[in-house]
């Protein structure tokens, strides 16, 4: 081994686990976002709010509303945000709705990005859901992977 070169162990093979792969859902949405009027806990500067609409299509289809709350700064390609949209709509063929919750920062340019489902906040069919969801922008169009668990789902 040269310096500087970190040793690898190999892994030992799992002999009594089992892996199970996440479903997962793709498709596409449009996004609106609104900005709402600057009050003195968001001046619009600093701090700014704006309303979340979407549309989603593909293996998860149906709409979404919600709120952001986001961070400006004095450097230019930094800022974060933080929001919650409620999805009502169909996966896997079930119906309901649940909670995503957004946070997102960007730190001169670079973003990082986490869409969780609220635990227990699927109705309907959908209650137990539980996942994340990458979303991926492209020539400006908007689009979604999305790993999930639901109970009774194959």
């Amino acid at each position: 081994m040269r310096e500087g070169q970190i040793p690898i162990q190999p892994r030992a093979a799992a002999s009594h686990t089992s892996f199970v792969a996440m479903p997962s859902a793709t498709g596409t949405f449009e996004v609106k976002l609104a900005p709402q009027p600057k009050d003195e806990y968001a001046d619009g500067t600093t701090l700014g709010r704006l309303t979340i609409d979407k549309q989603f299509r593909g293996d998860l289809t149906g709409a979404s509303k919600g709120q952001m709350l986001s961070a400006l700064t004095p450097v230019k390609g930094s800022a974060g945000y933080v929001a919650l949209e409620v999805v009502t709509g169909t996966l896997a063929g079930r119906a309901g709705t649940f909670v995503f919750q957004h946070s997102g920062t960007m730190n001169r340019g670079v973003a990082a990005l986490t869409l969780t489902v609220v635990p227990d906040s699927g109705t309907g069919e959908l209650t137990g859901l539980t996942g994340e969801m990458a979303i991926l922008i492209a020539d400006g169009k908007h689009s979604y992977e999305m790993s999930y668990a639901l109970p009774g789902a194959p």
